[in-house]
């Protein structure tokens, strides 16, 4: 099987001549960028660029009221609560915000992260054993739990009271916990469903204050710790989404969280100018790191870290871990495409390996999607098991897709773009068999060439740096809420040369034949001495930084000939 030989440019809607005049106060592209993101009014457009969310009340969450009942009734009888994470960042940043907060009102309290290789995903019998052996009396979940029906009700055998706060989907059966917090719970009032695990574990926070309102605790304080888990996790960035990251991002380049400073040093991030990129791509990826290799405890204790030298020495195994990853990633992809070299036309993609880390799977699965522009699983062998991790395409909601082969499967969860599940080998051929036939009765008749979706085509010529000043006020952006892309066409290529470590990327630069910009193409490494005479480009306009100095460039998104169809 071979990847799409070209990708379907979309470009949006033009905006309407009622829009238009309405966002007259802002230059013509900024109109167009705010209308292609719903805006349409000039009241609605100040609410967007400055985050004018009103946040929902926590207790409008099914079962908040249970959960700081227990939790107060714990906290003033000092009873011993364990927190019990996910770990990966999201689950690793609502761990450490769920300890620091109960701590501030005087709990005792214990993290608890399980080990991806030996333990797997989320709550399991012998973790809440070992709590419950400890002294522990309240188990309280974050970024996990939705799906631990077994679990839960071993929780309930032991005399654990459990307390779920989840945001992935929702099973058949409600686990029989204390109390169950998730948007997604059928019938459940809260208007956003969209939060990460770090943000509804937030609204927890945000309950538990407003019952103590002389405490002189802020949920705020700890919005840094939701900024890094909301972008991390790849969570629509629109609504409370948008507002919570704002006001993280802002106290992140605060600096005043000793770990995410060290962390920031040693990945060469400079803090005063954060952005949703730089969690994304330099700061997140460290973090998960710990999770994928070894423990996500090293995450943890380095956001926990109030001191320069443990956080220091902890920043640095992170950063170094993060290398080790990056090589297993590419090896493991290496092996994964050359296994899908030798299979027909498929509608889903599975590659296993015996010798493939559990901690990478999900990362090769996203790059086979980015790929091949189709669901991909990636699984390796785990004690006579397989372990898998899912990436998706829209129109095809995997974590539904594996509901209906539950039968076959020891657990599964996740969400509509990504999941994971553990099938016993021996239901594993089976298993494909029937996602195939899935992925067909959902796909068949599908144009499955990757999308780019492009805001405006635009000469090359109007690209201003003002114009960057404008698009600086859609920040924060993200899943669901992208950076603006831009076309243009018929230019010339010049100067084209390969960069990075293994030659995979493109620099060049294109002219109109009056200005002329430099351009990075990543992963168009392959179309070095294949450059047309002439090129149509989709690519994002931003600022590079490089050794202090910075220059206008074009991300590029896609690079076709000029004349060929969108």
């Amino acid at each position: 099987m071979q990847p799409p030989s070209s990708k379907r440019w979309v470009i949006a809607e033009k905006i309407t001549p009622e829009a238009d005049q309405a966002l007259a106060a802002y230059p013509p592209v900024m109109r167009q960028l705010l209308f292609n993101r719903g805006v349409t009014e000039g009241v609605q457009a100040i609410r967007y660029l400055e985050s004018r969310i009103e946040t929902a009340d926590p207790f409008l969450l099914t079962d908040m009221v249970a959960a700081v009942d227990r939790l107060t009734w714990a906290l003033d009888h000092q009873e011993k609560i364990a927190v019990f994470g996910d770990f990966d960042v999201d689950g690793v940043t609502s761990t450490v915000m769920m300890v620091e907060a109960l701590q501030a009102f005087g709990g005792l309290v214990e993290p608890y992260i399980p080990d991806r290789l030996e333990e797997g995903y989320g709550l399991n019998n012998e973790a809440l054993t070992s709590l419950k052996e400890s002294g522990v009396q309240v188990v309280l979940s974050v970024d996990c739990g939705i799906r631990s029906v077994i679990e839960a009700r071993h929780a309930l055998d032991l005399g654990l009271d459990l307390i779920i706060t989840d945001h992935h989907h929702v099973g058949e059966q409600l686990p029989p916990g204390y109390a169950v917090i998730d948007p997604k719970r059928e019938g459940d009032a809260y208007p956003d469903k969209n939060l990460a695990g770090v943000g509804v574990a937030f609204k927890l926070v945000q309950a538990l204050v407003s019952r103590r309102p002389g405490s002189g605790i802020a949920a705020e304080d700890w919005l840094d710790l939701v900024a890094l888990g909301t972008v991390a996790d790849m969570v629509p960035l629109t609504g409370e989404n948008r507002q919570l990251v704002r006001k993280g991002l802002h106290r992140l380049r605060l600096g005043n969280r000793q770990g995410v400073l060290s962390l920031a040093n040693a990945a060469r991030v400079n803090l005063n100018t954060l952005n949703t990129g730089d969690v994304g791509f330099m700061l997140a990826p460290r973090l998960n790191a710990a999770g994928r290799l070894e423990s996500a405890l090293a995450a943890y204790h380095l956001l926990y870290s109030k001191d320069v030298a443990e956080a220091g020495l902890l920043a640095q195994k992170l950063d170094d871990q993060n290398t080790s990853r990056q090589k297993q990633t590419r090896d493991t992809q290496a092996e994964a495409e050359r296994q899908l070299l030798e299979v027909e036309e498929e509608y889903i993609l599975f590659a296993l390996g015996q010798d493939f880390n559990p901690g990478v799977v999900g990362l090769v699965a996203a790059r086979l999607v980015e790929l091949f522009h189709r669901p991909a699983i990636v699984g390796a062998w785990v004690d006579g098991a397989i372990r898998a991790s899912c990436r998706s395409i829209p129109g095809f909601h995997i974590t539904r897709a594996l509901d209906e082969c539950a039968a076959l499967l020891v657990r599964h969860g996740g969400h509509e773009s990504a999941a994971g599940f553990t099938v016993h080998e021996e239901h594993l051929e089976e298993l494909r068999e029937r996602l195939a036939k899935i992925a067909w009765r959902d796909l068949a008749g599908s144009d499955l060439r990757p999308l780019v979706r492009i805001d405006q085509e635009i000469p090359l010529n109007e690209l201003r740096p003002n114009l960057l000043d404008w698009m600086e006020m859609l920040q924060p952006t993200g899943q669901n809420n992208p950076d603006a892309t831009f076309c243009s066409r018929n230019l010339q290529a010049v100067h084209v040369k390969t960069v990075g470590a293994d030659k995979t990327h493109l620099k060049f630069s294109v002219t109109d034949g009056n200005i002329y910009y430099d351009a990075i193409a990543f992963r168009f490494g392959h179309m070095a001495g294949k450059m047309p005479e002439r090129v149509d480009l989709a690519y994002q306009f931003e600022k590079n930084v490089f050794n202090g100095r910075e220059s206008l460039q074009l991300k590029v998104m896609d690079i076709k000939a000029t004349g060929t169809p969108d």
